[in-house]
């Protein structure tokens, strides 16, 4: 990040940015692993794995409507906190699971934290951040998040080969370590939200069609987010029979975005059209996924996860900046809650069909199945975002005939 960027973000953001990257680490230290957990130790199979990871994601998403529209109307920095300690308590949980439902409560209540802080964080990130120096600050933000990735992934194999207690504690701990962080440090941050109730603003934001279009789209661009946790970690250990390169792959994804992601926000800052960047990035994730059809090594596999990461480097930083444009600023965390729904929905079905076509293709000796999928959904994305663009396009150039004609 430039200097002079840094020096206009108020010391509410850094703080943010901080707290980001530590709960990305946490985070990313234990989901990975915990597939190949659930694959190796417990000897679930990758389908039943997949579906304690789509009701985490499900539990978390599927309430952040609900949670963004509490912190708007409660405050973002008591949500967080409040956030942060439930997924501290269901991270740890995962240490003690010994039978099935345990591991889905400690699933649920994982969720349920992210379901407070997520829209609280975000919400809080759109207010404070100065409006010229947005972009910067969110791909910075992509950045601190990926360099916490790769630091989880050392400690999350270190962990893992040790014993995987270790590393739910570990996880645990992050969160917890956070939350007494924000509470301690962050400056209070008003509710924005004096005109709605919860009931009100939520019915606000499902009015808005095209925002609630905007979501279903992206639940495409999340179907193939969600490969990183379930079907790139199975698929590194298949081909090359060893979990070290598991984290060698998924670091080659975080250390591509760390040294690359300014200068592609730099290079497309003057792209005005953001819908049709997300889903050129979309696009992009899904042929590098579809590539990896044919990697049958390492190196091959790291060319393709780069082609993947570069396609997240374009779109993820449009995408934050996008809801922002939709919402209200007394609704931005509603706004960015019902867009959870695009990962509720869409991360769900990239866990759980994505798993059970992974299975089913090992079956049918139809490798291609599962990476042909993630094509066909990137091109859907980026025709349906690109047809969003071209008609706020048309519209833009009719208000600004209707203006001639009236002058």
């Amino acid at each position: 990040m430039k200097r002079e960027v840094w020096r206009e973000t108020p010391f509410a953001v850094k703080l943010l940015l901080s707290t980001s990257f530590m709960m990305n680490l946490g985070f990313y230290a234990l989901v990975p692993y915990l597939t190949l957990h659930l694959t190796g130790s417990i000897g679930w199979t990758l389908a039943m794995a997949a579906l304690v990871l789509s009701v985490r994601q499900f539990s978390q998403q599927g309430f952040a409507f609900l949670g963004g529209a509490v912190a708007d109307l409660f405050g973002y920095k008591g949500t967080m906190v409040i956030g942060m300690a439930v997924r501290a308590v269901g991270f740890g949980m995962f240490a003690y699971c010994t039978e099935t439902w345990h591991f889905f409560v400690a699933a649920i209540l994982s969720g349920l934290g992210g379901s407070l802080f997520e829209p609280s964080v975000s919400a809080a990130f759109a207010v404070h951040t100065p409006e010229n120096v947005r972009k910067e600050v969110f791909s910075f933000r992509n950045v601190l998040g990926n360099i916490g990735v790769v630091g989880s992934q050392l400690v999350g194999t270190l962990l893992s080969t040790v014993d995987f207690f270790y590393l739910s504690v570990f996880s645990g701990g992050v969160f917890a370590a956070m939350a007494v962080i924000v509470l301690v440090l962050l400056p209070p941050i008003e509710a924005k939200n004096t005109r709605y109730s919860v009931w009100q603003s939520m019915s606000h934001v499902l009015k808005d069609r095209k925002f609630v279009r905007f979501t279903i789209v992206l639940m495409g661009h999340y179907y193939l987010s969600m490969q990183i946790f379930l079907t790139i970690p199975r698929f590194v250990e298949d081909v090359t029979g060893d979990k070290f390169f598991v984290g060698v792959v998924l670091s080659t994804v975080s250390l591509s975005v760390i040294v690359l992601q300014m200068k592609v926000t730099r290079w497309l800052e003057g792209y005005q059209q953001k819908l049709a960047l997300i889903g050129i990035g979309t696009l992009v994730m899904g042929a590098g996924l579809f590539l990896l059809t044919f990697a049958d090594s390492l190196w091959l596999m790291l060319i393709n996860v780069f082609l993947y990461a570069l396609g997240t480097m374009i779109a993820v930083p449009n995408i934050v900046e996008m809801v922002p444009q939709f919402a209200p600023k007394e609704l931005v965390g509603a706004y960015y809650g019902f867009n959870g729904y695009s990962v509720a929905i869409g991360g769900s079905l990239g866990q759980i069909a994505g798993g059970w076509v992974y299975d089913l293709s090992k079956q049918l000796q139809m490798d291609w199945m599962p990476w042909s999928m993630c094509l066909v959904v990137g091109l859907l994305v980026a025709w349906q975002l690109l047809r969003m663009e071209q008609e706020a396009s048309s519209v833009g150039k009719g208000r600004v005939q209707q203006k001639g004609g009236a002058v």
